[in-house]
């Protein structure tokens, strides 16, 4: 006997598919637990997807700079705090409790070799769905993405010696309501003198105004301020804690408050581009974060993300202000404006 096709029927038969996968979905029979694990065949399919949509989205997504090699130790600090639990590190091994998930998070050692830099960063970008990966917290931040793909690509070359100079600053200091430990976690990128160990892209906060210190570390931990390394820092802190570390670096030698002509800065107080002087807020005396003796790196940087970001600003950002007057500083006059804050904090106190 000859059953013939037609779309009724096809119709009929799909409909009648679909409402018994709802059904057996309804009866709760349908096995979720993670002890469980999938099918082989499920597996297969599961990575096979994720292969090809990354492939395909990272050809069309990514930037093409993707990657760079300055700025690891943030990357690595970020790393420890954030991704050892589950990935594992050089010398380190995974948690048995964060591997007992399915599926569980690859070495990054033996698996980092498989995807190109492109690829790396969509992943760590994007994060991947029905895993536990996800998407990197601040959207914005296309810069520590960067230099996580670096840090990843090193992963299966790195010795663990130097996951450990990278990841670990032995700081002994006491500080009355920090618990044990954790100024030591701080130093892993600050240093335990606040100067950030060289790193382009950790500022100096040793000297810098307690009050200035404090409210970064709250924008950080409420995520009105952009940046998933400080954030994941901060999230853990008590508001007794962020109060004394930042007093603790406000006291360290390294930043100082020192008189600075205008004339020495360029492309400030322009009338026609509605640009204030720098020294209007960043004057000695003034609430504003000093700047003098400031890696130029970091200013830069800071100067050229806050050009780059949406015209609608969240009005809760304590840098909002500050967002809309860095866009309208020449962009050819930023390298020479951050360098010159920091000579003037090399030069002698103005008397």
């Amino acid at each position: 006997m000859t059953i013939r096709l037609t779309w009724k029927r096809v119709m009929s038969a799909g409909l009648l598919l679909a409402g018994a996968g709802l059904l057996f979905a309804w009866s709760g029979l349908m096995q979720v637990s993670a002890s469980s694990g999938h099918w082989r065949v499920t597996d297969w399919f599961l990575h096979w997807a994720m292969r090809n949509s990354v492939r395909t989205y990272a050809a069309v997504q990514a930037p093409r700079d993707v990657t760079t090699d300055a700025g690891l130790v943030s990357a690595a600090g970020h790393f420890r705090q954030a991704c050892q639990v589950c990935h594992g590190a050089p010398g380190v091994r995974p948690s048995p409790v964060m591997q007992a998930a399915t599926p569980s998070a690859p070495d990054l050692a033996r698996t980092a070799d498989e995807w190109s830099d492109r690829e790396l960063f969509w992943i760590i970008r994007h994060g991947v769905k029905f895993t536990a990966m996800p998407a990197w917290p601040a959207a914005d931040r296309n810069d520590e993405v960067r230099r996580m793909v670096a840090f990843v690509r090193l992963l299966p070359r790195m010795t663990a010696a130097q996951y450990r100079t990278l990841t670990q600053v032995d700081e002994e200091t006491a500080v009355a309501d920090v618990r044990p430990g954790l100024l030591s976690t701080c130093a892993t990128c600050h240093g335990a003198d606040g100067r950030g160990r060289g790193q382009p892209d950790i500022p100096v906060i040793a000297g810098q105004k307690p009050g200035y210190l404090l409210a970064a570390l709250r924008d950080y931990a409420d995520r009105s301020r952009s940046g998933a390394v400080m954030q994941a820092a901060a999230a853990a802190l008590t508001i007794r804690e962020m109060k004394a570390l930042a007093d603790h670096y406000a006291a360290l030698p390294g930043l100082s408050e020192k008189a600075l002509s205008d004339r020495s800065l360029p492309g400030t107080g322009i009338a026609s581009r509605q640009l204030p002087a720098c020294l209007s807020c960043h004057a000695p005396g003034k609430a504003a974060p000093i700047l003098t003796g400031q890696k130029p790196e970091y200013v830069a940087a800071r100067l050229r993300q806050w050009q780059g970001e949406p015209t609608i600003i969240d009005a809760r950002k304590s840098s909002a202000t500050m967002a809309v007057i860095a866009r309208r500083i020449p962009a050819e006059e930023i390298d020479g404006l951050s360098a010159t804050f920091r000579a003037a904090g090399d030069a002698p106190t103005a008397r």
